[in-house]
């Protein structure tokens, strides 16, 4: 069994900066591309930006030259540096990773969730 748990989000002002992890643990032989996702009220499940095991990133649009995704794959954790926030940037992000377990092949996993609230 593998587990995914964010921490790092919480109240800022606009202009604030956050920054996000996301550790995952258990049965893992190597742990693939992993992501970031955001959901606000009301409003679909979306990506924010992700990363690769070889650490390229991607960045949706949105948050380009604002945020900065890496990983520290000794400790299997993922990193979202969040910067000059702005109040549509509030909502629960989420994280996703594609990970190789004993004998299961590639599973895609989820965190539970972190607030992130930006007051305007």
């Amino acid at each position: 069994q593998v587990q995914l748990v964010e921490s790092g989000g919480g109240l800022v002002q606009a202009g604030g900066s956050l920054r996000l992890s996301c550790a995952a643990s258990g049965s893992i032989v190597k742990v693939d591309t992993m992501a970031w996702y955001r959901q606000a009220p009301g409003k679909q499940r979306d990506l924010v930006a992700g990363i690769t095991s070889e650490g390229r990133p991607v960045y949706v649009d949105s948050v380009k030259g604002r945020s900065a995704i890496s990983r520290d794959n000794a400790r299997n954790t993922m990193y979202l540096q969040m910067n000059s926030l702005k109040p549509e940037g509030t909502a629960v992000y989420y994280c996703s990773a594609d990970v190789v377990g004993y004998g299961l092949g590639t599973v895609d996993y989820w965190g539970q969730g972190t607030q992130v609230t930006v007051s305007s």
